[in-house]
């Protein structure tokens, strides 16, 4: 797992760490100290620690003037030993919100699990973005089968136009449109 490196290719438009918004802003890393782990695994240090003891994660690139983020996830979702999901409000989610982030995408091909507790968390969150949304892309099949057996789903949309998607080909602002773009047609089966 310490070779699973954040994606990079965007750096040259946006690093969190440099971004006076970002809840990482000032953040120094390392390329050769590996402090963080994931089932006694260790992983590439360039992944940010949020609070939670088995789920890491980098924001790939914020646009506030559009109101989107992109945040890729590693490790192990785990609700109910953990609450990573109220690590992942209240230490990322909310800054980003108070700085103008409405529409989430998780890029989820690294969370190897998930165990659910209860929705609160996510209804908040969900209930917190107005006219805005959460995506979830390319989650494995069985994670998202847990997401909708935990009834998540009423919060974050998954699904066929979500879960094969090839997104390091795009720039992020192309792949922004065609998100939400799937996300109109999904939202307004009238939306052309």
């Amino acid at each position: 797992m310490h070779d699973l490196e954040p994606f990079y290719a965007w750096r040259n438009l946006y690093i969190a760490s440099e971004d006076l918004r970002s809840p990482f802003y000032g953040r120094e890393y390392s390329e050769f100290e590996f402090s963080h782990a994931v089932y006694n695994y260790l992983i590439h240090p360039q992944w940010d620690e949020m609070g939670s003891a088995t789920l890491f994660i980098k924001i790939l690139y914020a646009d506030y003037d559009q109101g989107y983020c992109f945040i890729e996830m590693i490790g192990e979702w785990n609700d109910c030993l953990y609450n990573d999901i109220m690590y992942l409000k209240r230490n990322i989610i909310e800054p980003l919100i108070e700085n103008g982030i409405n529409k989430f995408i998780l890029i989820g091909e690294n969370v190897l699990n998930f165990h659910s507790s209860d929705d609160c968390y996510y209804q908040e969150w969900f209930d917190e973005l107005e006219d805005g949304w959460i995506v979830a892309l390319n989650f494995r099949d069985f994670v998202i089968r847990e997401f909708e057996s935990a009834n998540i789903d009423y919060y974050i949309a998954f699904g066929k136009h979500f879960n094969d998607v090839s997104w390091r080909k795009f720039t992020p602002m192309d792949l922004f449109k065609v998100i939400e773009g799937a996300m109109m047609r999904r939202l307004d089966p009238h939306f052309d």
